[in-house]
């Protein structure tokens, strides 16, 4: 535990004191794009905090394979070779999006490339489990394909859910903190195991993301781009991936889920992501639009639109994520049946849509919804619409004047 606690500090460390050298930089080279019409935020702000957050993951790394448990662990296979080489081809992909933009089947090269880096140290799927309880062995070409399709999907699905200060960083935060908590319940059972990889790569990853949030929480003085995107999204499924190959046999005897928890693990840390990339995927190709035309119709935006601040909408995915994710971690080391998964799934997404509707805003509703002249305590920005009515004592002291192209000059204080 303490050596997962120390690589987690000094991912979260090192991102965190990176973050302003990499702000100025992004500054310097002018990586910081005026606002655009579907932006949330309203002033230029500078992106690259991915390269923070890549800093974060090679010291991370090089810090677990000096450690007694860790070190061994990873010595025993070329995790921290694929995840620096692969990390290394997104962030630079990421880097040159950012920075001079990039056609998006180009940059889906670059996804392609750097998970093809990750199959070629050995982070591949050689089998995935089946309901019944049995596995599939999965050919060289297959695992390599399959592997490759599932980082791309992680990559793309944490890429479209980063459309708010600190949104993308929190939700890859917790899905980590979840997959970490079930490694370490596998962890007491088997003794250094590959689940010893998942855990290292997911205690480096929540330190990633809680280094870079205090720089990226509304309001945000930097983005983290696709390039940090992008990072976070491979990391993420190259924990997912380690997960995979662990015996299904010892998993068996150990939670009710058995070699179900191996993909139930990854839909459920990763179900908002997806639930935002299939919906926009949809909604732009019904549209005759391209999946990778940006537009306005995330779920964020959706809370944004119906009258939620920015950190009550960052707040409740946040919740939703968190409550989803470790429940069912929880369910499967409690012996909860997996029949219940699925009532599970519809319960958590009917909160999502109730969270969406306008009457269950709070503070009103819908009606304060539509009420921009009073901001809440954690509005956004300053109110809009009508000025109030010009206060009494101010209009005796200085009355309106019938003559509108006179200036009243006002006396200095003395």
């Amino acid at each position: 535990m303490r050596e997962y606690l120390f690589m987690a500090l000094v991912a979260a460390a090192v991102t965190y004191l990176l973050v302003p050298l990499v702000r100025r930089f992004a500054i310097r080279i002018g990586a910081m794009p005026e606002v655009r019409d579907r932006d949330v935020h309203t002033v230029p702000t500078p992106r690259l905090g991915g390269l923070a957050m890549y800093g974060g993951l090679v010291a991370g790394l090089l810090a677990a394979t000096q450690l007694d448990k860790t070190g061994e662990v990873l010595g025993q296979d070329q995790t921290v070779i694929a995840l620096i080489a692969a990390g290394g081809l997104i962030t630079l992909t990421g880097f040159l999006d950012d920075w001079w933009g990039m056609d998006p089947f180009i940059k889906l090269g670059g996804q392609i490339g750097a998970a093809g880096v990750l199959v070629y140290f050995g982070l591949a799927l050689p089998w995935v489990p089946w309901v019944n309880g049995e596995t599939i062995s999965l050919p060289p070409d297959l695992s390599a394909v399959i592997t490759i399709l599932v980082v791309v999907v992680a990559i793309n699905a944490v890429n479209f859910v980063d459309g708010l200060d600190g949104l993308a960083a929190g939700i890859v935060g917790i899905a980590a903190a979840a997959t970490w908590v079930y490694a370490i319940f596998l962890d007491q059972n088997i003794e250094l195991n590959r689940i010893n990889t998942t855990a290292a790569i997911t205690a480096v990853l929540i330190g990633m993301c809680l280094g870079f949030l205090p720089h990226n929480f509304h309001p945000a003085k930097i983005f983290m781009g696709d390039t940090g995107a992008m990072l976070l999204g491979l990391v993420l499924a190259s924990s997912l991936v380690t997960v995979t190959p662990v015996d299904s046999e010892v998993i068996e005897g150990m939670n009710r889920f058995g070699a179900l928890m191996p993909i139930l693990l990854p839909a459920a840390v990763m179900v908002l992501p997806l639930i935002d990339l299939i919906s926009a995927v949809v909604r732009r190709t019904s549209m005759g639009l391209s999946p990778f035309a940006p537009d306005r119709g995330h779920l964020h935006h959706r809370l944004l639109d119906i009258g939620h601040s920015h950190r009550r909408t960052v707040l409740i995915m946040y919740a939703w994520t968190s409550g989803f994710a470790l429940g069912l971690v929880g369910m499967s080391v409690s012996g909860v049946p997996v029949v219940y998964f699925p009532i599970v799934i519809v319960i958590a997404l009917a909160v999502l849509v109730l969270f969406s509707l306008p009457r269950w805003r709070g503070r009103g509703g819908a009606h304060a919804a539509k009420r921009k002249d009073t901001p809440d305590d954690d509005d956004d920005g300053p109110p809009t619409g009508p000025m109030p009515p010009i206060r009494a004592e101010f209009q005796q002291v200085y009355p309106a004047k019938e003559d509108a192209s006179v200036v009243p000059v006002f006396p200095a204080r003395s």
